[in-house]
């Protein structure tokens, strides 16, 4: 797997790209947040596989981080609902 400097297709900056996930639902957003924990994990075990333990390290907490995020985009989404249109 070759990782990048930028996403296929996309043409806005990666400030864009922040500013248009973090614009999302917050439900929908704790969905993105999982999504990427789970890719992030998957490439963690790879590397892990492959004897790379530091890097597979990093990446399992960096996934686990990105979890206790969607745990708290829960809460936000829960406190929001009742407000949305």
């Amino acid at each position: 797997m070759i990782h990048k400097d930028q996403i296929d297709g996309y043409k806005g900056s990666p400030a864009d790209l922040a500013a248009a996930i973090g614009d999302l639902k917050y439900d929908a957003l704790a969905d993105f947040l999982t999504l990427l924990a789970t890719k992030i994990a998957k490439d963690g075990t790879k590397d892990r596989n492959r004897g790379r333990i530091q890097l597979a390290t990093s990446l399992e907490t960096s996934a686990q981080h990105l979890l206790s995020a969607k745990s708290s985009m829960d809460i936000a989404w829960k406190i929001s609902a009742p407000y949305m249109k």
